[in-house]
């Protein structure tokens, strides 16, 4: 059930009293040359911590960067990051490790889709789960010894989409299982994987899978789901971890061709607050759907 979000500041004006970052919080956004990730970069660095501005692209990467700093006085880096290659997440985190060491934020932004708003195939459903779930899923895995949990809190703030929400699955056996409570990133896995088996055995369009953004909306379930696993076994208290996702609604994107009702910098403002809320009213196992004050429910 949804229900409406309430205590939340606007993000361009924190109270002083609620600022726990430095300078020397570290936060990482993921495909952030452009759009709402190369926003969520600049809100961020403008609030005064150091980023780090990742994308797949080293010249647009370079460029991204030497454009936020040339407006402003920034702390922003870039380092090169194909999220849907494991060997340039290895290659990213060891990196990262070397000139870092610890982690406050990981904005997991980088995400692809195939489809125009009205079309809907699934031609490329295997890069856009690899890049969408299995990508961000071993980026947190590889980057978990560093995130610094001693004396803050660690955010994870997973850019996601309301099409995979559990309601628009129409299988009933998969939508019991991802209800379940007791759910498993391996029953993630299955569900994944019978999706590509179904794509390729052209079966896909019957077996009650999301009808919107098909292959789109199954990566964005999954992701969804693997949150709500995370925000359970890795509590708050226990773990110094939050984990929360935000669907920043219908935005002008390169992924919507340019159409949508706000702007990336609209989307981003709120996706920064998030990640910035301070401890105690800072949520887990959380998905926001809008880019301004609207509607939040549990993972």
């Amino acid at each position: 059930m949804q229900v409406k979000e309430q205590n939340l500041y606007p993000a361009s004006s924190p109270k002083d009293s609620d600022r726990w970052w430095s300078k020397d919080t570290v936060a990482i956004v993921t495909g952030a040359n452009k759009g709402i990730g190369f926003s969520m970069v600049k809100q961020l660095a403008k609030m005064g911590l150091t980023v780090i501005l990742t994308a797949r692209n080293v010249e647009r990467g370079r460029q991204a960067v030497e454009k936020l700093r040339e407006d402003d006085d920034l702390r922003v880096h870039f380092y090169q990051l194909d999220i849907s290659d494991p060997s340039s997440i290895k290659a990213f985190v060891s990196e990262f490790q070397k000139d870092f060491g610890v982690l406050d934020i990981l904005v997991n932004n980088a995400a692809v889709s195939f489809n125009d708003i009205h079309e809907n195939n699934v031609e490329h459903a295997e890069t856009v789960i690899t890049t969408n779930f299995y990508g961000p899923k071993l980026l947190i895995e590889s980057l978990f010894p560093m995130f610094r949990r001693s004396n803050s809190i660690t955010r994870i703030l997973n850019m996601t989409s309301r099409l995979g929400t559990i309601n628009k699955m129409k299988n009933p056996n998969m939508k019991e299982m991802l209800l379940n409570e007791d759910l498993s990133v391996e029953q993630i896995e299955e569900m994944v994987n019978k999706f590509l088996g179904n794509v390729k055995n052209g079966t896909w369009k019957n077996k009650g899978w999301p009808e919107i953004w098909t292959d789109y909306a199954v990566s964005k379930l999954a992701l969804n789901s693997y949150s709500r696993i995370l925000a359970r076994k890795y509590n708050k208290e226990d773990y110094g971890l939050s984990v929360n996702c935000f669907c920043p609604g219908f935005t002008q994107t390169s992924m919507t061709k340019g159409k949508g009702t706000h702007s990336a910098d609209d989307a981003a403002e709120f996706g920064a607050m998030l990640a910035l809320l301070p401890p105690q009213l800072l949520p887990t196992g959380k998905f926001y759907i809008g880019f301004g004050p609207g509607f939040v429910s549990k993972l």
